[in-house]
């Protein structure tokens, strides 16, 4: 099968990586432009694209894929489909209109929950059991095409936002693979989603990260879980950052932000319904570490508050 794939990040790789080993020809992969990174302003290539290129495919890409002139460029590839994974672009309904499956998306999450920018995160920080991919034929809308086949994944009990994506990412692989090779034998019907079940949630920010000591010890747990490896959750102490990696629920109370208890492997700090045992933290300016060794430089006493700033 001719496929045109069209990706960006770290979990598009996964799906152009399962077709490729699959066997299908890639007659071209679109991703976005190369971004400046670092001090040096050095021109970094996208995941997709060293991929790409460290197989020899051709790559494509586009400031915008509404141009008509990214549009006329791809119609000159005569492909069987166009699969796309978390390529960061909508494509206009003339793109979408021209391979003969149509276009096909990997997306991180059973829809149609979950539709938007930032599904797996959200996942864990609402505390889903279930998780999974859906692949769809993609329409004019953010994720409102017809579902063709769906792939569920357990959430463990200690799931980030990082393990899930890396689940959540070579799952998706599979899935596309299956999707479609079982659409060009016109076995799968696609089915329309249920707008009244739709659910939408927005893309990550850094300052989410923050905090509310408030907040039942459940929820801020889930928010660290799936906060991790980025942004990450923070709090402020002694006028520093300091990010919250891994924590405990544990049924202790007392002022919401306070720290009610230490010993030589951590602390435990109150919420607004039970509390914390911070188990591995990250100071501004140091490195990531567990709560026992922070603690062997760094004094932390009961009755010591975390605040909403550097105040």
């Amino acid at each position: 099968m001719k496929v045109v794939f069209m990706g960006t990040p770290d979990f598009a790789v996964e799906t152009l990586k399962a077709i490729y080993e699959a066997g299908h020809e890639i007659i071209l992969v679109v991703s976005q432009p190369d971004k400046p990174k670092g001090r040096s302003g050095k021109l970094q290539p996208t995941p997709v694209k060293e991929f790409a290129v460290e197989h020899d495919i051709p790559v494509y890409q586009p400031v915008k894929i509404r141009a008509e002139e990214s549009v006329e460029y791809l119609r000159k590839y005569e492909a069987d489909v166009f699969v796309v994974a978390a390529f960061g672009q909508i494509l206009p309904k003339v793109i979408l209109d021209m391979p003969r499956l149509g276009c096909v998306n990997v997306h991180g999450s059973l829809l149609p929950k979950y539709r938007g920018a930032a599904p797996i995160q959200w996942a864990v920080i609402n505390g889903e059991k279930v998780s999974g991919n859906t692949t769809m034929l993609m329409g004019p809308g953010l994720d409102d095409g017809d579902m063709l086949l769906k792939s569920e994944v357990v959430l463990a009990a200690d799931e980030t936002g990082g393990s899930l994506f890396d689940k959540l990412a070579i799952d998706g692989g599979q899935l596309a693979v299956k999707t479609i090779e079982a659409l060009d034998r016109g076995e799968i019907t696609p089915e329309p989603q249920d707008e009244a079940q739709a659910t939408h949630v927005g893309m990550i920010k850094k300052e989410m990260g923050l905090v509310d000591w408030t907040k039942p010890a459940v929820e801020i747990e889930r928010l660290i879980r799936g906060l991790n490896p980025w942004p990450s959750a923070f709090t402020f102490v002694d006028g520093k950052q300091l990010k919250l990696w891994k924590a405990t629920v544990v049924e202790k109370s007392g002022e919401p932000g306070t720290v009610i208890d230490v010993n030589k492997n951590g602390f435990t700090v109150a919420c607004g319904e039970g509390a914390l045992e911070i188990n591995e933290l990250q100071l501004e300016g140091k490195k990531r570490m567990a709560s026992g060794d922070f603690l062997r430089g760094y004094s932390i006493e009961a009755g010591k508050r975390f605040v909403n700033g550097r105040d």
